[in-house]
């Protein structure tokens, strides 16, 4: 069934640009930028394929400069949910009678899109949008959508061929059927690629889908709806709406027509939802399908015989890459006294030569983080640190609020294992470090996975192989990916299946087949070949 798409070389991952300044890529990358970033631009909502305005006008802002006048979108109410509603419903017989090999050349067709003519495109919006460096824009918005697009055509492929047994003169087969109703994806901000996934990867399963983004992230979602409707996806498979969190949640969990919520986002706001539609389960014509992935309190944990240099790499790019923005950035910190100093030197020097300022500048390391209320929040932490008697702001602690949301890459060190921000989830370019006694080592262990309520990455360095197996046992439930001798980012579509579980999420491991699996409901089909003629079996004689 799967094997003439399976030999076709898709499931391959992207290869990452490498945008080295003077080269043609940034160039051509920049000036689509200042293009963009010039456009006045105006977004409707995409509901069974047409573009949807209101008189409710929204600001779009860019985080880097958000006295500059962007453009804005089109918001809608209740109204419009509903509409996107009643478009997935119409579109979903034909949608879910459609081969699976023609809604797998459509997806395909999206990669190939973002992979040449829109990269750029996409790109440039989520620089925009989204303030994300030239690097970090290419591995989310470029490669990992393109890998997710991919690989799940291979997993969709490999699904359908896993087949039952059958023994002699019967035939048995699964038939990966859609779920009966429609989905709905909440996306976040912080990753174009999620953004991009969660709806796609139901419609490929044959489901239809209600999309609300984040209204941070409105600018790259409206070019990626471009893409799709390039592609050839049909007019109501993907309905994209821009109307409030709250109440669009509320109309579109009340529905018996509701069949999934595919999530990324906070923990409070998941919570919420479940909760929701448990009060609503008895209004369902089946039990919905609950797939989330949400906060994260990332650790990094050090023993005495890591390399100082090589800590201190990952703490920085682990936890300042996208401004700390991260589900997996590495937020706190556990170090031997026997290598803080060393390590503590090393941060330092990097730390100096990193540069803070708008994407537009491909040498900026660090950029704005996303809005008002997350600078304020990380403006909040620091000045308590700097008030604390068990804390200390170590390196950084500056915030630019002026023109664009700058929070400049801060460290904190306590000598409170239990700390605040050793144990709440910021979601900015904060790490807060604890020192250890060297001779603590299997006490901290325990620390590390009481400390927080989330389990989603964390990683381990290490030359001593005992102590690296004894750390792989003493946190197996503290995170869902789990690095050695690595940062706890930078999860690749194929290669480290991403999800965590306790207050992190379902752990449904996005870029897997896994997911794909929580998007059908499987029909188990047996077919007798000659059907018995009389009741009576041998032993009756």
């Amino acid at each position: 069934m799967s094997k003439a798409i399976s030999q076709v070389p898709y499931a391959v991952n992207e290869p990452v640009r490498s945008y080295e300044p003077g080269s043609a890529e940034v160039e051509s990358l920049l000036a689509t930028y200042k293009k963009m970033w010039n456009e006045k631009l105006e977004v409707p909502m995409i509901i069974g394929g047409k573009a949807i305005k209101t008189d409710t006008h929204k600001k779009l802002e860019s985080p880097q400069d958000h006295q500059h006048e962007l453009g804005f979108y089109h918001y809608g109410d209740m109204s419009h949910v509903d509409m996107a509603i009643e478009a997935a419903l119409a579109a979903k017989k034909k949608w879910n009678a459609l081969g699976w090999e023609q809604r797998a050349a459509i997806f395909l067709r999206a990669a190939e899109l973002i992979a040449g003519p829109y990269r750029d495109r996409l790109n440039a919006a989520t620089m925009i949008g989204q303030s994300k460096n030239v690097h970090q824009t290419e591995i989310d918005a470029a490669c990992e959508l393109i890998d997710f697009l991919r690989f799940n055509v291979e997993f969709m492929t490999e699904m359908y061929s896993e087949q039952p047994v059958s023994s002699e003169g019967i035939w048995n087969r699964s038939e990966y059927r859609p779920l009966e109703g429609f989905c709905f994806a909440v996306t976040p901000f912080n990753f174009t690629a999620i953004a991009g996934n969660l709806p796609t990867c139901m419609a490929l399963m044959g489901n239809v889908v209600v999309w609300k983004p984040s209204h941070a992230q409105i600018y790259s979602a409206h070019v990626l709806m471009e893409i799709f409707m390039e592609a050839g996806l049909p007019d109501g498979v993907i309905n994209l709406v821009f109307a409030g969190g709250a109440d669009s949640t509320k109309r579109v969990l009340s529905h018996p027509e509701f069949a999934g919520l595919h999530f990324t986002g906070s923990t409070s706001v998941f919570q919420s939802m479940w909760k929701m539609i448990g009060e609503n389960i008895h209004t369902y014509k089946s039990y919905p399908r609950i797939v989330g992935e949400t906060g994260g309190k990332d650790f990094v944990m050090v023993h005495p015989s890591a390399n100082a240099i090589e800590v201190a790499t990952a703490l920085v790019r682990g936890a300042f890459e996208y401004q700390g923005q991260k589900c997996s950035a590495a937020s706190r910190a556990y170090i031997p006294q026997s290598l803080w100093e060393g390590v503590k030197a090393e941060m330092g020097s990097q730390l100096s030569t990193i540069k803070v300022g708008s994407p537009e500048d491909p040498s900026n390391f660090v950029n704005a983080v996303i809005h008002q209320t997350s600078f304020n929040k990380c403006k909040s932490y620091i000045e308590n640190a700097n008030n604390a008697s068990d804390a200390e702001v170590i390196f950084g602690g500056k915030c630019d609020d002026s023109k664009g949301w700058f929070v400049d890459p801060t460290v904190i060190l306590t000598s409170n294992p239990k700390y605040s921000s050793m144990c709440e989830e910021i979601f900015g370019p904060i790490l807060t470090i604890y020192v250890y006694e060297d001779a603590k080592w299997e006490e901290t262990l325990k620390l590390v996975d009481e400390t927080s309520p989330y389990s989603l990455t964390g990683s381990i360095f290490a030359k001593d192989r005992y102590a690296i197996e004894e750390a792989y046992h003493a946190l197996e439930n503290a995170a869902g990916n789990f690095y050695i001798n690595d940062k706890p980012t930078g999860a690749v579509v194929g290669q480290q299946p991403f999800g965590g579980s306790r207050a992190s999420g379902t752990n449904d491991k996005a870029g897997s087949k896994m997911n794909l699996m929580r998007w059908v409901s499987v029909r188990s089909i047996k077919e007798t070949f000659v059907s018995p003629r009389n009741y009576k079996y041998p032993y009756l004689g």
